[in-house]
């Protein structure tokens, strides 16, 4: 994959477009939406870029950011990385096929009445399934086709929007919400900006790994971030109210700027969106189970590769799992999603940090400037903002039991998993050695 491919997949593994946004703004207004998209890259994205891009370019291996906290911290805690971003890809997964059917539903609404809708999603995971068998460049070329597909409607509704604005006065950005949720907001903020490490797991796949990681990641965070702002900004300048927005509202500001025709194309954006962002995801996650199998922690029937050397079994059953979590509300698996992610990103910085300890003369192509210090400052933003998602998701309920007490059982059968798995693995053969 080069760089290019390599820049368009990060995106949709973090972002896919302003879809998802509308939550933000019906929960905070625009200018705190507009603040908060702003100000989460620098706290959040900008760190975590940096971060991988010295990780990514100093370890390029396939499996990313489980090889570096095995490195960094060991055999246990690497397996506690990769189960907990696992798990973590389990409710994250499942968001991107509902939304696929939510915009579905805007164009043929009877296609997505009762079971039908769970039948569309399963065709996005067999589809992506699909796509993916056939290797990481064809996923990372389609990725680039999908970005200008998904962005053109928005490129159109914002040159219309400011046109009609034509410069007076700030339409609706003063305009406050009813029933502001900060909380919320801020929670679908980091949704919307998490991810920049999963481009790190097909670093074999990659082309000069060592000089493209960190040029991608620095891209990728600057198109994100004008690609919240600018349309959210236009919209607001236009005079739409913040009160109508909510999860697929973006077509009907379409309708009301520009007409029906532009809506139609934000609706099929709004299906690449679900699609585009579930497909390079897919080829990112079911690497871990592939470097899992490597180290003998998962059944060597993980590390079968097909002729575009893609770990195709690893693929298949990640597809099979993400399809049982079809069917969660959008915001309980928000809140599921930021407390493992959370705490796989904090392993990556501790990784980070404790490299810069344990093997200061590992030649790193690009590094985090200010040395140690540099290296310490920059896990204070992404710590900071993990605990205040894990602090605002003390309310919600999965199954009956409460999210963050969720989240933890689930991180806590990652100790007892390995346990498990370690002691099959002494009856059977000897470990290998350490990555």
């Amino acid at each position: 994959m080069k760089l290019l491919p390599l820049v368009a997949a990060t995106y949709f593994m973090v972002a896919g477009g302003p879809y998802g946004l509308e939550d933000i703004l019906g929960s905070a207004g625009y200018l705190r939406a507009l603040v908060l998209l702003a100000l989460v890259p620098v706290f959040w994205s900008l760190p975590t870029a940096l971060m991988v891009g010295e990780l990514a370019s100093a370890v390029p291996a396939e499996g990313g950011y489980y090889v570096w906290v095995h490195r960094a911290l060991g055999r246990f805690w690497g397996f506690q990385e990769a189960w907990l971003s696992l798990a973590a890809s389990v409710f994250d997964m499942a968001i991107y096929p509902t939304l696929f059917v939510l915009y579905l539903g805007r164009i043929a609404p009877a296609w997505t009445v009762g079971h039908r809708a769970t039948l569309w999603a399963l065709a996005v995971v067999v589809g992506c399934a699909l796509w993916n068998l056939t290797g990481a460049r064809s996923v990372g070329r389609g990725s680039i086709v999908l970005f200008v597909l998904l962005l053109a409607p928005f490129v159109v509704l914002i040159a219309v929007a400011l046109v009609r604005w034509h410069g007076h006065g700030s339409g609706a950005l003063n305009q406050p919400v009813a029933a502001p949720d900060i909380s919320l907001a801020i929670a679908v903020t980091l949704w919307n900006y998490m991810g920049w490490d999963n481009a790190s797991t097909i670093a074999q796949e990659v082309d000069e790994p060592q000089r493209n990681y960190p040029r991608a990641m620095l891209s990728a965070a600057a198109l994100v971030a004008l690609t919240y702002i600018l349309p959210l900004a236009a919209v607001g300048l236009f005079g739409l109210a913040p009160d109508r927005f909510s999860t697929g509202a973006w077509t009907d500001a379409a309708r009301t700027i520009a007409g029906p025709a532009l809506a139609f194309t934000v609706v099929l954006g709004g299906m690449i969106n679900g699609a585009g962002m579930f497909n390079p995801l897919m080829m990112s996650y079911s690497r871990v189970p592939y470097a899992l199998a490597e180290d003998r922690l998962l059944p060597r029937l993980f590390t079968r590769i097909n002729r575009f050397g893609v770990p195709w079994v690893s693929v298949l059953a990640c597809a099979a799992i993400w399809a049982l979590a079809l069917g969660f509300t959008f915001e309980r698996l928000i809140s599921i999603d930021l407390v493992l992610y959370g705490a796989s990103l904090l392993l990556e910085f501790v990784a980070l940090i404790a490299l810069r300890l344990r093997e200061p003369d590992l030649p790193r192509p690009f590094r985090v400037p200010g040395g140690l210090p540099g290296a310490v400052a920059v896990a204070l933003g992404p710590a900071a903002l993990i605990a205040f998602a894990i602090y605002g998701a003390r309310d919600e309920r999965v199954l009956g039991l409460n999210a963050l007490l969720f989240s933890t059982l689930v991180a806590l059968a990652g100790s007892a998993i390995y346990a498990i798995t370690t002691r099959l693995q002494r009856a059977g053969s000897p470990a290998p050695p350490s990555a």
